[in-house]
């Protein structure tokens, strides 16, 4: 364990990861939560799928692969998606899961025909975009760190500012409207600042994978609380948590692939909440059944 603290500490490539990932966690578990409680799990996959083709033709316009630059291309496209999805939800008959589903399969594939398009242009420069599609946390540097600490802690700092608004928003977003609240707006925001989660987590966990980087602290959380402040600091937490132990994990058994052990660790962090949580854990639901049912014979006749 302390060689591991040793390594955090005074390895470079080590540092960058863990920090990048907890990074990750800590913006994706806390927005995430919103997600989850709106009833918008597929929301983040459909975001990290738009956002392919932004990393694509961000590349094409300007021939490089800075990650900032790479960055704003995904967000655009991102928040393209995202003003689309509202749009078709508002003014059609076709409903949310649908139209999410639309979106990130006519975006996927645009980013995938892109891809293979500049994979097969002689451009020496493209190595590595593909990387984007499973994520590559082994190439994070410190200004990487540096950027995604801004994007995610401006947008930590709205979600403080606005917190009473997207809470009503999430719970219950007649009553917001009937009141004042500009629910429309509020809405576009709540979502745009998911964008800007999965974009910092591209070159983490990749297109793929990003969605759980959403979902999974949020509904590990929820299983530990019914307060909303309570939820994000505990979806933060799970998240920083699979983000560090993923990456220790990787570096130190055999240089396994952060981003998918990232994920697994998160998938056990969901696991051990959803069996026992206090209030609603698996395990001690059939134990107070089990204890009810015991009761009930007691208490009857003879």
């Amino acid at each position: 364990m302390l060689d591991l603290l040793h390594d955090v500490i005074f390895d470079y490539t080590l540092r960058n990861v863990a920090l990048g990932s907890a990074l990750l966690g800590i913006v994706g578990g806390v927005l995430g939560s919103f997600a989850v409680l709106r009833r918008q799990g597929l929301l983040g996959d459909a975001l990290a799928h738009t956002a392919l083709p932004g990393i694509c033709l961000a590349f094409m316009l300007t021939g490089l692969r800075t990650p900032l630059v790479l960055m704003a291309g995904a967000a655009i496209t991102g928040w393209i998606g995202t003003l689309i999805i509202i749009k078709v939800v508002q003014d059609t008959r076709i409903s949310e899961d649908s139209a999410l589903g639309i979106v990130l399969s006519v975006f996927f594939g645009i980013g995938i025909v892109l891809l293979t398009y500049i994979q097969q242009s002689n451009n020496a420069n493209q190595a590595g975009l593909d990387r984007y599609l499973f994520g590559q946390a082994a190439t994070l540097v410190q200004s990487h760190v540096i950027t995604m600490a801004v994007l995610g802690g401006a947008a930590l700092l709205c979600v403080a500012l606005l917190f009473k608004e997207f809470k009503l928003l999430s719970f219950d977003p007649e009553f917001a409207a009937s009141i004042g609240f500009p629910v429309g707006k509020l809405n576009v925001l709540l979502t745009s600042l998911i964008v800007i989660a999965v974009v910092i987590g591209l070159q983490t966990v990749g297109v793929v994978l990003m969605a759980a980087m959403l979902v999974g602290p949020a509904a590990a959380a929820r299983q530990w609380t019914n307060r909303l402040s309570v939820m994000l600091g505990l979806a933060a937490l799970f998240g920083a948590a699979a983000g560090v132990s993923g990456a220790m994990i990787s570096v130190t058994a055999s240089r396994l692939p952060t981003g998918p052990m990232v994920i697994l660790c998160m998938t056990a962090i969901v696991i051990v909440s959803l069996l026992f949580a206090p209030e609603r854990g698996l395990v001690w639901d059939a134990v107070r059944q089990r204890s009810s049912r015991r009761r009930i014979l007691q208490g009857g006749p003879g």
